[in-house]
Order: structure tokens, then C-alpha cells, then sequence
């Protein structure tokens, strides 16, 4: 009894000490929704994509396939018998990577860390962010949304395999009135894990097919919580020592797995949209030193520099364009974004309104290969300040500090401050 105890306080300990907060975002029904984008008249209708003739398979199914029980991999003759209705469409996968390579550009606005897992689905490690995992998973959603037209669900926990479980319990339930809506973003809070996992079905852990879960139901294992409290000596006896420690750690919500990014991000920017058109220089300046405060602090958590800056403007009636400066020397600094991106602006007629605005920096490069440029001769560098105020973050949180002149600083001042 002791030894048992021991090890769920060990179990419960790795859990708490885990670091980082880990998002796994999905898109729903990504091959469908790319398709009704294209054909709206498409929409609400039972629709699959995938292979046409009586061999082929379903790919992607939208939700008014699935109440008539059509689901991905599943052979297209018995689609169609379940759902004489449905309406096939031929896979476009150069279209697919095309909207996947802008929502993963849209996943890295957010963090550096991303690691997709296929064209529609990715983890990111937020560990380093400045705002509730729960809220970046809302903006994702909103964001993915607003510039793609693409609803996705988000799980939020701090390892993959609750992250994941989480995002799919965030969509959409099919039923045969038209899909229900999920709740979008699914959160497994810290220190609940097992809690949580416990009445769940066994099927829930990766790795456990029809083989595993006779061989579970054999033993008396239906549910996680069986699962992690059944001896593991045991267990490997019945399902082999490298499968069972697999399954064991699963269900004891122990997943050490980090976010790997699958290669080093091309570029970091932030945007906002506004709940009212602005029209003037100051209030969008005063929008850019906020953003460009934000990109500058996800590039030094980040590791990097960059030379190339952006400002992207989106007018009220959707025109959008982009002014860019590259810089003789990459840069980290919220202070040199803000000038470079205001200066940006000043090229631009704001005056018939614009609805989104957003900073950019490309040309990612480590800062401390950087040389001293003519461009910085008399300019005050703000290497120490920023290093400063990324510690009075990392101690405060992120809302600590800001740029002054900007809405959380208040109206007319200047500099750096801390916030009533």
C-alpha cells in the first residue's frame, strides 16, 4: 500500500512539474471546408471528398455526412449507401497545402513553437506567451475564421495526448438536424489530469486499436482510471513491456513529449482587428507600438533577430496591402519596430478606414551574429532595457510593462511604465 502510494505522488508530481502549456489546434473537416469556400452552394449538404469510384476511400467528410455514419477512410461504395445522397468531390491537395501553409503562418503569429502534425492539425508550445492559453486558443479559432473561413477546435493541457484528446472534444457533434457546435476550445486544467481521464474509455489513449482493447477487456480494464491504477507488471504480461509502459504513462496523464518545431520559423508578426474602423495616423501608430512591443518580445524569447519589417493594412472594404523596409542589420528591439513600422505608415491614406493592421519581421537570424551598422551610430541600443523588461515580465507577467503612449499605458506618456 505504501509502494502504491509512493508511486501516484510521483506520478501526480511529474505531472505538476511538467513545464509549458501545450495547444493542439484541428481544423474541422479541413478538405471539406476548403471545397465549400470554393462552391458555396455546397454548403449544408452531405459532401465528402475523396476517391470517386467504388474502391476508392472517403478523406474527409463534412458533419452532415457523418450523422449518416460516413467517416474518413471508410470505402466510398459503403458511403454511399449509407448516404445515397452524398455528394463526392475529387481530392485538390496542391489547394490543401496552399490554405495549410497560411494557417500554420497564422499558428506561428502566435508562437515560434509549431509542430504540425499534418495539413490540417498542429501543436503549439505557448509556454512563453503573455496571455491565457484558453484566450490564444478563442483568438486562434477567430482568427483562422476570420482569414480562411475555416472553423477549428483546440485542445489546451500541458502534454500532447490531453491537448489532442482536448481538441476533439471541442468539435462539432454531427446529428441528423445539421451539426451541433462544440465548445471550440476544450481545456484539461493543471492538476486534474488524472481526475479527468479517469471515466474515460481506454479507446481515448493512442494506441489502444480493437487488438489492445480485447486484450484489455480480457483483464477487466474498460476504463483510463482501471488502466492506470492496474499493475504494470501485470499489464506487460498481457500486452508486452514496451506497449504497456506506453499505455501505463498514458493513462497516469504522463506525456513528456516537447513541441518540436519541424523546421525554424521564417518570419514572427502580430495583427489586430478593430471592433471600429480607425482613420487616423496616431490611434494605428499607437496600435503599432503595441504590436511591434509584442512581435519584439516573441523574438527575443525566440532566440532571434530580424531584418525585414512589415506593416500589413486592411481597409474597410477588405483591400489589403503591405509596405516592407529591410534593415542593415537585424533587430529585436519593440522600440526600432515601432519607429520602422510608423514610418511604414506614414506612406499609406488611412483616411477611408482600415479594420486590421499588423507588424511582420522576417529574415529571422541569430541576434548575436548581428554587426554594429552606420543605421545605429548616434541611435541609443536598447539591448539592455528590452533584456530588462523581459525580466520584470517573466517576474509580473506580461501585463506589467508596456510601451507608453499605448491604450493599457494611457493616453500622453512616454517611454515605459508600469500600468495602474
Amino acid at each position: 500500500m505504501a509502494m502504491e502510494k509512493s508511486r501516484e505522488k510521483s506520478s501526480s508530481d511529474s505531472i505538476q512539474t511538467q513545464s509549458g502549456t501545450i495547444l493542439h489546434v484541428d481544423m474541422d473537416a479541413f478538405f471539406v471546408s476548403v471545397e465549400q469556400i470554393r462552391r458555396p452552394e455546397l454548403r449544408g449538404l452531405p459532401l465528402a471528398v475523396g476517391g470517386l469510384g467504388n474502391r476508392g476511400v472517403v478523406a474527409s467528410a463534412s458533419y452532415e455526412a457523418r450523422a449518416y455514419g460516413v467517416h474518413s477512410a471508410m470505402p466510398s461504395g459503403q458511403a454511399r449507401r449509407r448516404c445515397p445522397e452524398i455528394v463526392f468531390l475529387p481530392g485538390d491537395h496542391e489547394l490543401y497545402q496552399e490554405v495549410s501553409g497560411r494557417i500554420m503562418e497564422i499558428l506561428r503569429s502566435f508562437t515560434p513553437l509549431v509542430e504540425p502534425l499534418s495539413v490540417d492539425e498542429a501543436f503549439l508550445d505557448v509556454s512563453g506567451a503573455h496571455r491565457h492559453p484558453v484566450e490564444i486558443g478563442h483568438l486562434i479559432r477567430r482568427r483562422v475564421l476570420a482569414d480562411e473561413g475555416i472553423n477549428c477546435a483546440v485542445g489546451v493541457a500541458a502534454v500532447k495526448f490531453l491537448a489532442k484528446l482536448g481538441s476533439k472534444l471541442a468539435k462539432p457533434t454531427p446529428t441528423p438536424e445539421g451539426p451541433s457546435p462544440g465548445v471550440g476550445v476544450f481545456e484539461v486544467p493543471a492538476g486534474e489530469e488524472r481526475a479527468f481521464l479517469a471515466p474515460r474509455p481506454v479507446t481515448d489513449i493512442w494506441g489502444v486499436g480493437p487488438v489492445t482493447l480485447a486484450h484489455l477487456n480480457r483483464i477487466g480494464v474498460a476504463t483510463i482510471g482501471e488502466l492506470a491504477e492496474f499493475p504494470l507488471e501485470r499489464l506487460e504480461q498481457v500486452v508486452g513491456k514496451a506497449h504497456a509502459r506506453h499505455l501505463h504513462s498514458l493513462a497516469n496523464a504522463l506525456d513528456p513529449r516537447p513541441v518540436v518545431p519541424d523546421t525554424a520559423p521564417k518570419s514572427m508578426s502580430r495583427e489586430e482587428t478593430f471592433a471600429r474602423d480607425l482613420h487616423s495616423q496616431e490611434e494605428l501608430g499607437a496600435e503599432l507600438v503595441a504590436l511591434s512591443d509584442s512581435v519584439a518580445s516573441r523574438l527575443r524569447a525566440a532566440g532571434m533577430a530580424g531584418r525585414t519589417i512589415t506593416v500589413k493594412i486592411r481597409f474597410n472594404d477588405f483591400r489589403t496591402i503591405t509596405r516592407s523596409r529591410t534593415l542593415a542589420s537585424a533587430v529585436d528591439s519593440g522600440v526600432v519596430l515601432a519607429r520602422e513600422a510608423k514610418q511604414l505608415l506614414k506612406a499609406v491614406d488611412v483616411a477611408p478606414g482600415v479594420r486590421l493592421i499588423g507588424v511582420g519581421v522576417s529574415e529571422l537570424e541569430d541576434p548575436d551574429h548581428r554587426q554594429l551598422s552606420l543605421d545605429d551610430v548616434g541611435t541609443p541600443l536598447w539591448h539592455d532595457v528590452d533584456r530588462a523588461i523581459d525580466r520584470i515580465r517573466d517576474r509580473f507577467g506580461g501585463e506589467a510593462i508596456g510601451p507608453g503612449g499605448t491604450k493599457a499605458a494611457g493616453p500622453g506618456t512616454t517611454g515605459w511604465l508600469r500600468p495602474n
